[in-house]
Order: C-alpha cells, then structure tokens, then sequence
C-alpha cells in the first residue's frame, strides 16, 4: 500500500474540514440576491447584511435539499452582519475568537449553486481592530487572499485547525472576514433588541472650510433632539468635540458607535463672530 504523501494528507484533511463544517452552512435567497449564512444560535442564522435584500421574502436552503422561510431578526449595516430566525434544524458552528496570523491558511466554507462549496486561500492581512466606513467597530482586520463568487459571501472561514473564525464578505478587490469576537456581540444584541443602537445628535450638517481648518454648520436641529435640548442651534459652525478639532462631518458621525449613546460630549461651536461650548448628551438615533 502506497503511504500518504503530505500533499495527500493535507487534501484529507482539507475535506475533512469542509465535511464537517458543511452541515452548519446554508443558502440564503432573498429577492434575487443570492448568499450563504451559517447556524449561530439553533434557530438563528448569520448571514452577510450587504447581500441581503431590502425587501421580500427570505429563504434558506438547507443541507439535505429542503427550504425554509426565514424572517429577519436584526441587521446592522455597519458591520455587515444580519440575523435571520428560521425553523429549521441546522446544527450551530462554534466560533472561535482567535485571530490567525499573516501568511496562514484558510479555508472558506460556503454554497454555490445550491451546493456546499470550498475554496482554499491564504490570510493576506491579520491586523488591530478597525472601524468601517459606516461607522461600525471591527475587532480585527483580516482580509483573505481567495476568490469567492457573490453566492459565498457570508461563508464560514476556517483556520488550518477547522476552527471558524469568522464571516467572509466581499469588497471591491478584496474578501475580508468579519471575526468572531464581532459576530458574537453584534448578534446578540440582535437578537434581544433587532437592532444596535447607535449615538444621536440630532443635526444635520454640512461641512465648511474655515481659516484655521474645518467646521460643521447646522443646517437643520431636531427640535426632540439632544442638540436642541442643549442649546445648539440652525447656522451654528461645529469646530470641535471635546476640545478635538473637527476633522469632517463623516469623521464626527463614525464618533457615534453603540458606546456613545448616554455620554456628555462638549460641543465647541462658533455662532456669528462670538466662540460659544455646550454639553450634549448623546441620545439613541431613533429607527427610521
């Protein structure tokens, strides 16, 4: 009998790995949008948000061929993670809240066409944690040198040792996963709230260019809102928070993640030609 070679070995042990992570993935059909989603909770799946439709009716397909309807628990664009509930029993994945290091292997766990898949890759990038453009707190940058098809998306990545360490979505040239840590709390806040809260000020704003730098002028006060309360009001120019200089509107608005709501920020604001500060207390944006 001819013995294993190490390619061989490490072929067995990469279909293992898939083998068994296959009975914890399934499809996710919502509109025409086509995704995989993995079982986080009995009941629950966790799917990419981004490939999630906005509207209709959502469906999962399951291992064994069958469907089931699914609803949407809660989804937060911010980090791209949406809970879907489904009755449907699909055996839960256990995360693992390691990081893998640069230059270590991955395997991604999804379906395509219906089907389980797998593609083998490499990890790229293995940094700090990292906040999106919108706003939402990643606890690490890890990005994977593989190519999916959008149907992958939400797919379960795998360390060298079958753990999964999180949620791979894609991005212009690029296929990040979103980790474990992530998953773990933005989904369960989902899950008891359907949404996750996020800081309110109550303005809009246009930004302004100014001789000593930028500023954010209040086009408009949500009489409700915290601004208002505190005294803030339409043509005021932000020029800074919390003795910080502004550095743009979008800056100011990644500033206000779930931790921000109930906090005093002191808002310095130029009202005419005459310096003035307030103390806002960050409310919860309201559900639009």
């Amino acid at each position: 009998m001819t013995a294993p070679t190490p390619l061989s070995s490490l072929s067995s042990a990469l279909a293992d790995m898939a083998a068994r992570t296959a009975p914890s993935v399934v499809s996710v059909h919502s509109h025409r949008s086509r995704a995989t989603g993995f079982a986080w909770k009995p009941g629950l799946i966790v799917t990419a948000d981004e490939a999630l439709a906005d509207e209709g009716a959502v469906e999962i397909g399951l291992a064994d061929g069958s469907t089931a309807a699914a609803t949407i628990a809660g989804r937060d664009h911010t980090t791209d993670i949406a809970l879907l509930r489904v009755d449907a029993a699909v055996a839960p994945v256990k995360l693992a809240a390691t990081v893998p290091p640069l230059g270590a292997l991955s395997v991604v766990v999804a379906t395509n066409r219906e089907t389980p898949s797998a593609a083998l890759g490499m990890v790229s990038t293995s940094g700090k944690s990292w906040r999106s453009l919108r706003g939402g707190d990643i606890d690490a940058r890890i990005e994977l040198d593989v190519r999916l098809r959008g149907s992958q998306q939400g797919g379960l990545a795998l360390d060298a040792s079958g753990e999964a360490f999180g949620m791979a979505v894609l991005r212009p040239r690029r296929v990040l996963v979103i980790p474990a840590a992530t998953i773990e709390r933005v989904a369960a806040q989902l899950e008891a709230r359907g949404r996750i809260a996020r800081g309110y000020l109550g303005l809009g704003l246009q930004p302004v260019r100014l001789d000593d730098g930028i500023g954010a002028m209040v086009m408009n006060v949500d009489k409700a809102g915290p601004s208002a309360a505190a005294g803030i009001r339409q043509g005021d120019v932000i020029v800074a928070v919390n003795d910080q200089k502004l550095s743009g509107v979008r800056a100011l608005s990644r500033t206000l993640g779930p931790s921000s709501v109930g906090t005093v920020v002191d808002v310095a604001v130029r009202r005419g030609d005459e310096p003035a500060s307030f103390k806002v207390t960050v409310g919860e944006r309201p559900e639009t």
